[in-house]
């Protein structure tokens, strides 16, 4: 390797994309165009870093199996950056076998952490822990061991693990110190505002007050009966009845535990989940088809009783009930709680990130665009979606119910 491509890797690994640029900017080799790829990807002219990355990869030979791997790799991290979700794990498992069978053990690891940090953003967070797993820690640079950190931390507050996530975000913290990488450090204290901000409101007979996530951590390990708002579920001892795909049902629950102990009107239940402002008789039936519905899924941590002029809801065994909901409710929070991390999103990639089909985010994103609550850039399959942050809202970890496992 001569000295303008060995002075261009150290300037990228220091994070530095011009001086890496001053030493091979005019160069069309193989090596060259890659370094130049990732320096403009580091600019933030992803377009046209991908662009430089395939050119590379092409030009690479089949002997050059290492390189052809480490393009792949830095195009799927050019893709994340992107929200480009709808692309295979595969090349990165191709990728992160051929470096580790050859002795790059550096990019190995960063194939793994690329993949773990894709699943995290599609909350498929066993699949990301066991990818981080795999990560020979002993190989990482500071800046690599500061972005395992972050997703380890981001895992943690998806999982409402408070302690495990600090511990995590301190990790990264001294890591960070030790890179001294702006943007690193950069990303880094997002995080931190993110654990340190609300990450739930908690509804009681007390009255309403915002929690952050190691408050979310101790209401969800008390004894009390908990209607969850974040995951449309419910927490009893232990044991989480999933109420996702019923919203219905979870709509009756949440009413019945907001005015727990008392009873809800039949009328006010109609109004509030079947937007029914003028109920007949067959609102009233479907009411009591839904409440018997409400009562089979509840049957083991509650009873849905039937009083004279509605229902409520009494616990087994809890001496209290609980509603928990994000930290600021609004039509679609889902899309939100992805949009707010400050990156330009494609309907598809919200999709792909939501479970959910692109025609139904599109129409979403669009009642949004009207109401100027999102805004879309570029056209047709161009079009990327954007918000602004909102103050005090947890950003790409956000509690939401997006999330497929834990």
């Amino acid at each position: 390797m001569d000295s303008l491509i060995t002075a261009a890797a150290r300037a990228l690994a220091a994070g530095d994309p011009l001086l890496a640029l001053n030493h091979v900017a005019l160069r069309d080799d193989a090596t060259a165009l890659a370094l130049r790829g990732i320096a403009m990807a580091q600019l933030g002219d992803l377009a046209r870093a991908r662009e430089l990355l395939k050119r590379a990869g092409r030009a690479f030979g089949p002997r050059e199996a290492v390189e052809r791997a480490r393009c792949a790799i830095a195009e799927a991290e050019i893709a994340l950056a992107s929200r480009d979700l709808a692309w295979s794990d595969e090349m990165l498992d191709t990728a992160h076998a051929t470096l580790a069978g050859r002795g790059d053990r550096v990019n190995a690891a960063f194939a793994l952490y690329i993949k773990a940090r894709r699943l995290l953003l599609l909350g498929r967070l066993n699949e990301a822990s066991q990818a981080l797993g795999r990560i020979d820690r002993e190989t990482l640079t500071p800046a690599l061991t500061t972005a395992c950190d972050l997703v380890e931390a981001g895992i943690a507050m998806r999982r409402i693990r408070a302690r495990e996530a600090h511990e995590a975000l301190a990790r990264a913290q001294r890591a960070a110190r030790e890179a001294s990488i702006g943007p690193l450090t950069e990303e880094v204290d997002s995080v931190a505002h993110a654990l340190g901000s609300p990450a739930a409101r908690l509804i009681s007979r007390a009255g309403t007050r915002s929690l952050l996530l190691s408050e979310v951590e101790d209401v969800l390990s008390s004894q009390a009966l908990i209607v969850d708002a974040s995951r449309l579920a419910v927490h009893a001892r232990n044991s989480v009845l999933p109420l996702a795909r019923r919203p219905v049902l979870f709509g009756l629950a949440r009413a019945l535990a907001e005015a727990w102990p008392a009873d809800v009107p039949r009328e006010a239940l109609l109004v509030r989940v079947f937007r029914a402002s003028e109920a007949d008789e067959s609102h009233r039936a479907r009411l009591r088809v839904e409440m018997g519905r409400l009562r089979k899924e509840l049957r083991e941590v509650a009873r849905v009783e039937a009083t004279r002029k509605g229902y409520r809801l009494v616990p087994h065994h809890a001496s209290e009930v609980l509603v928990l909901t994000p930290p600021i409710e609004a039509a679609h929070g889902s899309l939100f709680a992805l949009l707010s991390d400050g990156q330009a999103w494609s309907s598809s990639a919200l999709a792909v990130a939501l479970g959910s089909s692109q025609r139904s985010v599109q129409r979403a994103l669009e009642e949004l665009g009207r109401q100027g609550r999102v805004q879309p850039l570029g056209r047709a399959r161009s079009r990327r979606w954007i918000t602004p942050s909102v103050p005090g809202f947890p950003t790409a970890l956000l509690l939401t119910g997006a999330v497929r496992d834990r």
